[in-house]
């Protein structure tokens, strides 16, 4: 068997080190190698058309990098952000949106920064199953959004997701409460779906949660309590199947006593819903 020899060996690695660093330096050099503003916005604009997201955040930074003064350059940070958050580079999308905000609070697209920073995170909502840390961003962003710019065309949008973001967490506070109650824990769950009731008031699973309090309270033999709840949930959702269930659980006396005393009902509301 042929031997290479050890300068051989070296000859050929010199040659693949060279080729690389050739190769590396025509890519950046198509970056680097300074260019009219037009042509190379053109060039990110038509990157970013073709799907080259990449490709299309570069050439949106080297249109700052070289033309830092031009008219070009704010938008092309704006446009930098969005081709990275279209390529699914959420965390460079977000870090971009936070220095353009920084930079240009005056700038007749900050409304947009500011949504399509809410929508960086939105993106990445998981299940209720698992954390909730990019619902809770997610929130944060949008009800920024809505404070700040209830006027702005992005606004009706973000109250629709902020409401969306809103029932997926109170969806995980349920999920919470249920295991906790299914394993006895029935303290632990009733904070759960009281935090429903209280803190997300406007969300589909409010129903639900009133239900389930009726159903802790009467495991732990609190007649009074449980009663309460169902007057309130009877009042509110009078036609859903989590009141046709509470009333279900209820005997006869509790049952007498929310149809015929509407002015109990009235009170129980208020102590329920009144702000802590």
């Amino acid at each position: 068997m042929r031997q290479t020899s050890p300068f051989s060996r070296y000859f050929l690695m010199l040659l693949m080190i060279t080729a690389l660093a050739a190769c590396s330096s025509d890519k950046d050099d198509k970056f680097e190698t300074e260019k009219p503003v037009d042509v190379l916005y053109n060039q990110a604009a038509t990157a970013m058309d073709e799907g080259q997201y990449d490709t299309a955040t570069k050439y949106f930074e080297e249109v700052e990098r070289q033309h830092p003064y031009s008219q070009w350059a704010t938008q092309a940070q704006l446009m930098s952000a969005y081709s990275s958050y279209l390529d699914q580079r959420y965390d460079e999308a977000v870090l971009a949106l936070d220095r353009f905000i920084e930079l240009h609070p005056g700038s007749k697209d900050i409304d947009y920064a500011y949504y399509l920073k809410a929508l960086c995170y939105y993106e990445q909502i998981s299940d209720v199953a698992r954390d909730q840390e990019m619902t809770e961003e997610a929130l944060k962003a949008l009800e920024t959004l809505v404070r700040l710019y209830p006027e702005s065309q992005y606004a009706r949008d973000a109250t629709l997701k902020r409401d969306l973001t809103l029932d997926h967490l109170a969806g995980k506070e349920m999920e919470i409460g249920r295991y906790y109650l299914n394993r006895g824990h029935v303290n632990a769950a009733m904070n759960r779906f009281r935090t429903v009731v209280k803190d997300y008031q406007t969300t589909t699973h409010v129903a639900e949660a009133l239900h389930r309090l009726v159903e802790a309270y009467l495991s732990l033999g609190l007649k009074e309590e449980a009663t309460n709840i169902a007057a309130v949930l009877g009042y509110n959702y009078p036609g859903s199947v989590w009141y046709k269930r509470s009333f279900e659980l209820l005997d006869d006396q509790q049952r007498k006593r929310i149809l015929e005393n509407r002015d109990f009902v009235d009170r129980t509301i208020d102590s329920i819903f009144k702000p802590d």
